[in-house]
């Protein structure tokens, strides 16, 4: 198995280091996946260029994590569910909505539920959304913009999962509290 190394500013490649040291300031630490990421200095500043722009998209903060969620739940990436979940508490989500898409239930919030809905949708027809579960979206009070969006996150969110995936990333202490393992797996 290849071993990756979660690598901070001295230890990155110099492309990777004005990134990393970016992530340090925004964030106050750096996740251990953005080091893992560090190791490709294209990976790192394109991923951290569009979670950067998603994340100054249409869709709130609690429905940003919602996708995320969704589709790392689906892709079994323990370490995007906790780091998601732990971004969701400081957006604020209620502890039911949460724990209904941590679990992979529907959730009590119509409007957010179409939103999973749909997310799963999209995930598993591999982008062939019919025009019935488009509509449904929209009817729901979402926007075409959004739905561009939620396709935007799961390709950033399918990149990350699985880099966790072969990079075996450990879930920082930041995102301990919301350690996640699937159901079937646990």
């Amino acid at each position: 198995m290849t071993t990756f190394k979660v690598h901070s500013i001295d230890s990155a490649p110099d492309d990777s280091r004005s990134t990393l040291q970016a992530i340090q300031q925004a964030m106050g630490f750096i996740p251990n996946m953005l080091g893992v990421f560090a190791e490709s200095p294209a990976v790192l500043q394109g991923s951290f260029a569009l979670f950067g722009a998603l994340g100054k998209g249409s869709l709130s903060p609690i429905e940003q994590q919602v996708v995320a969620i969704t589709i790392s739940r689906e892709n079994s990436c323990h370490y995007c569910v906790a780091a998601h979940s732990t971004f969701a508490t400081m957006a604020s989500i209620p502890p039911d909505v949460l724990t209904a898409t941590r679990s992979g239930a529907s959730l009590p919030d119509a409007k957010l539920e179409t939103l999973r809905y749909t997310t799963l949708k999209l995930l598993f027809s591999r982008g062939w959304l019919s025009r019935q579960d488009q509509q449904y979206f929209l009817a729901a009070g979402y926007t075409k913009a959004q739905l561009l969006e939620v396709i935007a996150w799961i390709g950033l969110k399918t990149l990350t999962n699985y880099i966790n995936h072969i990079g075996n990333t450990p879930v920082d202490e930041a995102f301990g509290t919301q350690t996640w393992l699937r159901e079937e797996a646990a």
